[in-house]
């Protein structure tokens, strides 16, 4: 089988038209980096080494590199290991497991890395299993299937593992009843296998086991070494914005020596990283639960060409965004900044005047950046708005837009606006039509495009395009040298209005409550003194009928 050429038009996250080879009856061509970031337990990794020994692809297609976070004292290789197995340590300036997976794909040679935990047994078919996708496209991410085992030290030798595993009795080793899965398997069977999860597919990206082309994963960036915990989920997130598509392997599997830290102490890993999963990490979106907030990565990247606006437009344009219902975006003032001189000019009548006056007035903003130029995608940022100057988003359009791409799925949403004609029975004339783009959608659409195709029609057969009135709900002109109000929630006003209606219902429930027990003790009283009453009558009857 040959290294992938074609691109396939993968439309979202369903990769069902990929037919990959059986395992066993193709010939691979790619060469594999097995990553491996490593501190102490020098027997698990003795076990996971010689799992991979006993792997069924191609031995001279196949390296293993240890990166040594540190290991005291240091890693060594054991004696049963793959042939091309070596030891490189973490490179200077961090720590922990992103930062050691990190310095072992610096260091990797294959065309694929494939990511293991250092404390994992491989069945025999595991490597061969993912790699065989990725000989058909090269932006697939290939999540491996692993179950977890309450494993002590020494219970395996080395050579028990390397015999079982290269009789293809992996799964052996273990007492399936008495592992666990991974918390993603409900997600994955809920979505036909992740091809109807869409952009929520990279939930399910963990470091323990996947594979990605190298080149795929220098374009998203790399693992990020400040993730001390969760470096996976955050990884998977960029990931997905660079335009892969999410496949889980199920063909084959491992088994994972241990309990992850989530199992053991979820409540504490998840208060530690969901400070940093709310800084990076927008899949799903309410990750972000702190309104008003500016965040590392933005919910939004607005790109606004100021070229030929005037300070009045640009300020307009700008001020819409900044007071809408979404607080974390960002804005690109796209303009010949470079071409403004700071010599001698003159004050009023300088052709430069405007974008001196948005230099002034809007660069100082932490939001807004003047750029001559913006890249092809927002990335990471998931979603890219391109408004003209001089139109105001309202308050709720981001939000609705979001809402509208991410419920629908559209790879791209076009903002029609009026042009106005140049003179009577002229031609229409305008600053263009306003663009809500997904990043993923257009990271795809550009990676795959072939010479001459054009990248909205691409996205459009990737993932759907549509097309709306632009002056309905979203943008609106800008009025003469006014800023836009502030945008009302009318969502949260009516959370908050349902929250004042159920607390007077409450309080309504708690009067009729004691007045059915004020009435209960008034006819109790009542009853007591009819019964009295009825007793006195009663003697006095009595009295007189007695015999004299």
């Amino acid at each position: 089988m040959t290294k992938p050429s074609a691109r396939p038009r993968i439309r979202e996250n369903d990769y069902g038209i990929l037919q990959p080879p059986a395992v066993g009856q193709w010939e691979p061509a790619l060469s594999v980096s097995v990553v491996l970031p490593a501190y102490q337990a020098q027997h698990k990794l003795d076990l996971t080494l010689a799992a991979l020994a006993a792997q069924t692809y191609p031995a001279h297609l196949l390296e293993v590199v240890i990166a040594d976070d540190g290991s005291d004292p240091p890693l060594r290789l054991p004696e049963i290991r793959p042939e091309r197995t070596r030891i490189v340590p973490s490179l200077p300036g961090g720590w922990g497991c992103a930062h050691a997976y990190r310095s072992g794909a610096l260091a990797a040679e294959g065309d694929v890395l494939v990511r293991l935990d250092a404390d994992m047994i491989c069945f025999h078919d595991n490597v061969e299993a993912q790699v065989r996708w990725h000989h058909l496209a090269d932006h697939l991410v290939v999540v491996g299937h692993k179950r977890f085992v309450d494993y002590r030290t020494a219970t395996l030798t080395p050579q028990e593992v390397y015999d079982a595993v290269a009789r293809g009795d992996g799964e052996k080793l273990f007492d399936s009843e008495e592992s666990q899965g991974h918390h993603y398997e409900p997600f994955i069977e809920e979505t036909d296998q992740l091809r109807a999860a869409g952009a929520q597919a990279s939930r399910v990206f963990t470091g323990a086991s996947a594979s990605y082309h190298r080149a795929f994963y220098h374009d998203a960036g790399d693992v990020d070494s400040d993730m001390i915990l969760g470096e996976d989920i955050e990884f998977g997130y960029r990931l997905g914005q660079t335009g892969a598509v999410f496949i889980p392997e199920l063909a084959s599997s491992s088994w994972h020596l241990g309990w992850s830290t989530t199992m053991t102490d979820g409540a504490r890993a998840g208060r530690y990283t969901r400070a940093f999963y709310a800084n990076r990490v927008l899949i799903p979106r309410n990750r972000r639960p702190d309104p008003g907030r500016q965040w590392r990565v933005p919910g939004v990247e607005a790109v606004v060409d100021v070229t030929d606006a005037t300070w009045e437009q640009a300020r307009a344009t700008v001020s819409g965004l900044t007071a809408g219902l979404v607080s974390d975006v960002s804005i690109r003032l796209v303009g010949p900044w470079s071409t403004i001189s700071d010599e001698r000019h003159d004050l009023l009548g300088d052709p430069r005047l405007e974008l001196r006056l948005m230099r002034e007035g809007l660069g100082d903003d932490g939001r807004v950046r003047l750029v001559e130029s913006v890249p092809k995608t927002a990335f990471p940022t998931p979603y890219r708005l391109h408004c003209p100057a001089g139109w105001v988003p309202t308050g709720a359009a981001l939000r609705r837009l979001i809402h509208l791409a991410e419920h629908e799925r559209y790879g791209l949403v076009v903002l029609e606006l009026p042009r106005e004609p140049r003179e009577p029975g002229g031609r229409a004339e305008g600053s263009g039509d306003a663009r809500f783009e997904q990043t993923r959608a257009f990271a795809r659409a550009h990676r795959i495009a072939g010479a001459g195709d054009d990248i909205d029609d691409v996205v459009r057969d990737l993932f759907g395009a549509h097309t709306i009135d632009g002056t309905e709900w979203a943008l609106r002109p800008a009025g003469p040298d006014s800023p836009p109000d502030l945008a009302d929630d009318w969502e949260a006003k009516a959370r908050h209005w349902q929250s004042t209606a159920e607390k007077w219902q409450a309080q309504a429930h708690r009067l009729n409550d004691e007045l059915r027990a004020i009435k209960a003790r008034q006819n109790r009283r009542l009853s007591r003194r009819i019964r009295r009453g009825l007793g006195r009558l009663r003697r006095a009857l009595l009295g007189r009928s007695a015999p004299r």
